[in-house]
């Protein structure tokens, strides 16, 4: 629908966004889109994860472990609509093990 779209064209801006309150402000719009309208983001992970990838792996410390959180709570609700992206998750959370900010080594 119309306003699906515009939800994911919002949701895309905010994620891809310069300034790095408004990425997490997208993080979380993402986590509120998976609680209220868990098939939208279903239907498309592909597109969704693609830029929310670039997120988990952000050079912007706040941002990678707000993306992080994030996505722990987005398993159990998502679970098997994960499965396009999985490997690209493993690999992208695998990255962050290594992180020396305990921060991003705990999320």
């Amino acid at each position: 629908t119309v306003e699906e779209t515009e939800q994911l064209m919002e949701l895309d801006k905010l994620l891809r966004s310069t300034d790095f309150r408004t990425r997490i402000e997208g993080t979380m719009l993402l986590l509120d889109h998976c609680k209220s309208s868990p098939q939208l983001i279903s239907t498309n992970i592909v597109q969704i994860f693609d830029v929310f990838m670039l997120r988990l792996q952000d050079y912007n410390k706040k941002v990678r472990q707000k993306a992080l959180e994030v996505l722990a709570l987005m398993i159990s609700m998502l679970r098997g609509a994960l499965n396009p992206v999985l490997i690209s998750v493993v690999a992208a959370v695998t990255d962050n093990l290594n992180s020396k900010n305990s921060g991003i080594h705990a999320a």
